[in-house]
This record gives structure tokens, C-alpha cells and sequence, in this order.
């Protein structure tokens, strides 16, 4: 996608445009965001996987006006017929290609956001009530009608016998109703409520991670604890507490001061920089999801050490995920000790390598079979 360059898929926006002016900003509707969309899967495959015990899944409904909620896998689903329900699956990207393809189709945004697609599906006035998100999304109408109230509100309050996250006091500004192949993007702790009109509603929502600052800090200081040994300062840091000037005390429970300046100065020795932000995130945001478990494609006969393809593709598996920072490279929560080259850096970007261009050198190659018989890449005559 040119950056720079209209696309329906932003309502005529370019995506630099819609970064700038949209963004975690404020809420845009675009009609026709997908003109003639095909949804990657039809209504009963949601359905089967909603099923599976691998799948985290959620029914949601009211009753006796009541909100009720129960979690997957599901013997048994109401009927398209029935009222006031709506099923929700996610991570469909981890299951469906074509639903990970759609999600790459967002990647003007950095992978680094990009969370998963989660597919809901309703009968008629089927909703999951007035909340908001503490993250963006895209939501695109795939079946079906559905009517979406939005606003602004400042009171996020919430009702305390809900089973979800409701809002108590929803106060909508703006309404819409969202036809197939029509998108809708909020920023985060935009209030909505969708409700479908008919049966065989379907929604697909594209959603972004955020982590907290208390996830970042936690995390920089739980990689900082597991690198400390590995660095120069970390090696320094091995030497013993000593006092020699410790004096005779009349108090021995209280803690001595010397003690206190030194672990002040043992932490501050240590260096928060962009390096180690860099092996936190890295190995963080590329972590696999729960649940997820990797093989080797049945009858693998490519040998990529001995003899390199003149054709063909080596494309990243939908539930791989890879990163890279200067010279750093991540893959699946991995760290490699390889250098992030222009090679490397250039299948993070495309997720797919031409193998008819110039053969990798003998440790790249050895990686990528490594990579081929763990199922984290696959390999594509076409």
C-alpha cells in the first residue's frame, strides 16, 4: 500500500492522511470501505469455531433484561432466528488465512499495534450493550445490518452487575447503520453500542494492542533483571556489598544507611535505554498467543542448507509474528543472535521472501530451516 495514495479502504483517505487527522484522535465512518466484500468465512464456520476448544469464544444475551454472558466452546448456538444474542470469537487470524489476510491489510499501522480479529455474529437486536475500548479498532460490516450509536461521553462508568463492561450512563451523539463492506474506525474510550438489524449479522473487528505503562515498566524491569548478568555493567555489578566503616550499633534491626545508598546505586547502574526497551519489546509483542502450537508441514521435502530454491516463496506462517529494531531480530518471542539484515528486515515487511533472487548465505539459510521445520515459515512453489 503507497502511504501517500487514496484508498477506499480509508474512505479516499491516504493512510498518511488518516494517521495524521484520525488516528487515536477521533471516529471516522467509511462507506464502502471494502466495495462487494466477501466476508473469509460464512456464518457456520464462525459457528464450528466457536466450537473448538482451542478458540476463545463468548455468548452474550439478554434475558428478562438482564445481561448474561458464557464462555466457549459451544455444544449448541441459538438459532440465526432467534433474538438478542450475539457470539463472539477471537483471534480468528491465528485460525483462517484469508482472516489474516484482511488484518495485513492494516499494516500501514505497525505490526507492533496490530492484536487480532475477533468475529461477531448476532440475530436480530443481537448487541453487547454501550461500552468502550481501551484500544483502537476498525469495524467492518460483513453480513447483515448493523446500527451503531457513538459518542464521546467523559463518564465511563460502568454497571456494577453486569457480567461485562457496560456503560451506565451511555450518551450517544451520532448513529449510524453499517451495510456490507461499510467500516467504522474509533479511537479508544469511544462509547458505542452496535445493534444488528435482522438475522445473520456479522461484524469483524480489527483490533490494536496498548499495553499500559505499568505493563511497559513491569516488563523493563523483568528483561533488565534477566539480561543483568549478560552485560558489561551487569559484570560489575556481581561484586559483594561491603562496609568496612560499619561502626558498632546499639539498634541492630534498623537498616543501615550505607546499605540503602548502595542498592540505590546498584539500580542506577543499570541502563534503561532504547537497547533494552528494544530486547523487552522485541521478544514481548512477538510472543505467540496462548494456545498456539507450531508443525512442521506434513511431508516437508525442501532441504534449504544444501540447495536453495530457484523459485518459489518463504512466507511466515499467520500466527508468526516477526520484529525488528536496528540490528535486532525477533521471531516468536526469540531474540536471534543473527543480525537483522536487509534480507531479514525485508521478509518482517513483506512476510514472504522470492527465493529466485540471490541465495542467503550458509547461516541464514540454516536459520530458515529451522524456521521451515518448526512450521514458523512455509514454503510456496507459486
Amino acid at each position: 500500500m503507497k502511504l501517500d495514495s487514496p484508498t477506499a479502504l480509508l474512505g479516499g483517505l491516504s493512510p498518511s492522511a488518516f494517521m495524521k487527522r484520525y488516528w487515536q484522535r477521533k471516529p471516522l465512518l467509511i462507506r464502502q470501505a471494502l466495495p462487494r466484500f466477501v466476508p473469509p468465512l460464512k456464518l457456520a464456520q464462525v459457528r464450528k469455531l466457536a466450537r473448538r476448544d482451542d478458540v476463545e469464544s463468548r455468548l452474550i444475551w439478554r434475558e428478562d433484561e438482564a445481561w448474561q454472558m458464557e464462555p466457549g466452546p459451544f455444544a449448541r448456538l441459538p438459532a440465526a432466528r432467534e433474538t438478542d444474542w450475539t457470539l463472539l470469537v477471537q483471534g480468528v487470524d491465528l485460525h483462517d488465512d484469508a482472516t489474516a489476510a484482511l488484518m495485513h491489510r492494516f499494516r500501514f499501522i505497525p505490526d507492533a499495534r496490530l492484536d487480532d480479529v475477533m468475529i461477531s455474529i448476532a440475530g436480530d437486536g443481537g448487541g453487547v450493550g454501550p461500552h468502550f475500548d481501551s484500544y483502537d479498532v476498525f469495524l467492518l460490516q460483513a453480513a447483515g445490518r448493523r446500527r451503531w450509536r457513538i459518542g464521546r461521553q467523559k463518564d465511563l462508568s460502568l454497571d456494577p452487575d453486569a457480567p461485562l463492561k457496560i456503560l451506565q450512563n451511555f450518551q450517544p451523539e451520532e448513529e449510524f447503520v453499517l451495510e456490507p463492506g461499510d467500516m467504522l474506525y474509533l479511537p479508544p474510550q469511544a462509547a458505542h453500542d452496535g445493534i444488528a438489524e435482522g438475522p445473520d449479522c456479522m461484524t469483524i473487528s480489527i483490533g490494536f494492542r496498548s499495553p499500559s505503562r505499568a505493563e511497559l515498566a513491569r516488563g523493563m524491569l523483568e528483561t533488565a533483571a534477566d539480561t543483568l548478568m549478560e552485560t558489561m555493567r551487569g559484570q560489575r555489578l556481581q561484586a559483594l556489598y561491603r562496609d568496612p566503616g560499619q561502626e558498632a550499633v546499639s539498634t541492630p534491626a534498623a537498616l543501615p544507611e550505607a546499605m540503602l545508598d548502595e542498592a540505590v546505586k546498584s539500580v542506577q547502574a543499570i541502563r534503561f535505554n532504547h537497547a533494552l526497551a528494544s530486547r523487552f519489546l522485541g521478544a514481548y509483542l512477538t510472543e505467540p498467543k496462548p494456545g498456539v502450537v507450531f508443525e512442521a508441514p506434513a511431508g516437508l521435502d525442501v532441504d534449504l542448507v544444501d540447495e536453495w530454491p530457484a523459485s518459489g516463496h518463504l512466507v511466515l506462517d499467520r500466527r508468526t509474528r516477526m520484529l525488528y529494531r536496528d540490528r535486532m531480530l525477533f521471531i516468536n518471542g526469540e531474540l536471534l543472535e543473527l543480525r537483522a539484515g536487509p534480507l531479514l528486515r525485508s521478509l518482517a515487511d513483506s512476510r514472504r521472501l522470492d527465493c529466485s533472487g540471490k541465495s542467503p548465505g550458509e547461516r541464514e539459510r540454516e536459520m530458515f530451516q529451522e524456521w521451515l521445520e518448526a512450521g514458523w515459515i512455509l514454503y510456496r512453489h507459486d
